[in-house]
């Protein structure tokens, strides 16, 4: 189930990757170098690598359940507060998307955490620490932070 689930996110992560690179071309505008996205690095630091693969797996599900709900969020604020229609139309439908995503990597880590940890426990421990990584990284103007 997981390589199916994730082929689908994957496919409709690049269609969204290209329609950004699209929106920016429209702009005139390029697409900057990658930065490293010190929110997301942070976060990672939550989880131990242990040898145990299911509590792996569980572990990154849970990582990228949160970039999703986190990502989904600043879509809904993006969306509500930008004067341009399109690129509000456009954040909206991310914003859905990626609301979809947070939804399938959480039941994912309900279902193959099953008999390993309580996942639900791990994820309010892992919202606290993000809570403490957010207070950390002020207001600097981050997608993610």
């Amino acid at each position: 189930d997981i390589v199916s689930t994730m082929g689908d996110i994957a496919v409709e992560e690049m269609d969204h990757f290209r329609r950004v690179h699209q929106k920016i071309e429209e702009r005139g505008l390029k697409l900057g170098w990658e930065r490293k996205d010190q929110y997301v690095h942070d976060l990672a630091k939550f989880f131990v690598r242990t040898h145990d693969r299911r509590l792996n797996l569980v572990n990154k599900l849970l990582l990228s359940a949160m970039i999703e709900a986190r990502s989904c969020e600043r879509f809904r604020v993006l969306s509500k507060n930008i004067n341009d229609k399109d690129l509000a139309e456009f954040y909206h439908e991310l914003m859905i998307s990626e609301g979809e995503h947070y939804k399938t990597f959480i039941n994912l880590a309900r279902k193959h955490g099953e008999g390993v940890v309580d996942v639900d426990d791990l994820w309010e421990k892992f919202l606290k620490y993000e809570a403490e990584i957010i207070a950390e990284l002020g207001t600097k103007e981050l997608i993610h932070g």
